[in-house]
């Protein structure tokens, strides 16, 4: 299992990697491999300001449709446009070209509330 050291975790699965105000945003490798291979990905939030824990987006795979979770509270800025022909990505590379969308983030202090990889690695055994 894949869990990037440099990375916070969310108890929903996801990843955020933060840089200065902006944070991109991805499901993890234990995500990906539960949901199975992932046929869509549907995001239309861009260019909306979303509070923590709004669904920002959803993941169709062939077992499953799950709602997707803003980490932190932020307007989305970006949608990874790679995944609207390739939504595959996400099995192959879920921490590099996988990610989903950027945040720019509107309370820095939610960061705070964010797993670390320890605390996620806990979560998921």
């Amino acid at each position: 299992m894949n869990i990037p050291k440099d990375l916070k975790y969310t108890k929903d699965h996801e990843w955020v990697l933060v840089d200065g105000d902006i944070a991109t945003v991805g499901v993890t490798d234990f995500a990906q491999g539960e949901l199975g291979d992932i046929v869509f990905i549907e995001i239309e939030s861009v260019d909306e300001s979303l509070d923590i824990e709004e669904v920002f987006g959803s993941v169709e795979a062939v077992k499953t449709v799950s709602d997707l979770f803003m980490p932190i509270s932020g307007e989305v800025l970006e949608f990874n446009e790679a995944l609207e022909t390739q939504p595959e990505l996400v099995n192959t590379d879920p921490y590099g070209e996988g990610w989903m969308i950027k945040i720019k983030i509107s309370d820095i202090s939610e960061l705070e509330n964010l797993l670390s990889v320890e605390a996620y690695s806990n979560l998921i055994q």
